[in-house]
């Protein structure tokens, strides 16, 4: 029987709608977390949330989901969904930062817009999201931040100086958050994935896919539960003297 290590707890995940953001909420869900999913696309945001729900149904669990959509890049929208947890259930526990894109160029011909969009996306959103979400953590003196980096962060990738650029910088902000939230009992550490098993990578050539396999030391690529598995060990309480840290899942790939 699943442990509800998560019971009574609160989280928001951003970009939770598939992928990644997917796996994450339903690990969140089946220990006990009540989850509010963050995307923009409302029709799926909600279909994932009945999906979440059904889970807890069946395995009688406590926890519960919700949809909130905003693009978390906009401070205004990010206020809203925060406000709109709190107001419902007087309290944030959990903040995950998954929403992130990539809009691949070789720098040469990478376009001003490429790069701001990616950005604004996959970097500003946790400045915003996690600032207005440490506020209530910081009144209770708890709260656990979950960031979502890649390897390409620590690595780099040709063709992705944008995302590496967004990737590398959520490592160095989670570090510095760490270090000034860290006495009133807030941890932030970041994920920082491989190559995943998504709808993404599966459009990957299989050529490629092949190539980038025979890099990886375990040889294979990752899967979504073993990312939401990271995400739930930093979001309990066996994480909790553990803070400004980068776990990295990548089967070996950066080591």
């Amino acid at each position: 029987m699943t442990q509800e290590i998560l019971k009574d707890q609160v989280a928001i995940v951003t970009g939770g709608t598939k992928g990644i953001g997917k796996g994450i909420v339903f690990s969140f869900i089946q220990h006990g977390a009540t989850v509010y999913i963050c995307g923009q696309n409302s029709e799926v945001g909600k279909e994932v949330a009945k999906e979440a729900n059904e889970l807890a149904k069946d395995i009688a669990k406590d926890g519960r989901a919700f949809f909130l959509q905003a693009d978390v890049s906009n401070r205004e929208e990010v206020d809203k969904i925060i406000q709109e947890a709190l107001t419902n259930h007087k309290k944030i526990d959990i903040l995950v930062n998954n929403a992130g894109i990539t809009r691949d160029s070789l720098l040469l011909k990478m376009t001003d817009e490429d790069w701001d969009r990616v950005i604004e996306v996959n970097l500003k959103s946790c400045f915003h999201t996690c600032q207005a979400a440490m506020r209530p953590m910081l009144k209770a003196r708890k709260g656990k931040i979950i960031n979502i980096s890649s390897v390409v962060g620590l690595i780099g990738n040709p063709g992705q100086a944008n995302y590496a650029a967004s990737k590398a910088g959520i490592i160095g902000f989670s570090k510095s958050l760490a270090r000034e939230i860290a006495s009133r009992n807030i941890c932030v550490n970041c994920i920082a994935p491989g190559y995943i098993e998504t709808n993404m990578t599966e459009a990957i050539p299989e050529s490629i896919r092949n190539e980038l396999t025979s890099k990886i030391p375990l040889g294979r690529m990752g899967k979504v539960e073993d990312i939401a598995a990271c995400a739930l060990f930093l979001a309990s309480p066996s994480s909790d003297y553990i803070t400004g840290q980068v776990l990295t899942c990548d089967g070996g790939l950066a080591m």
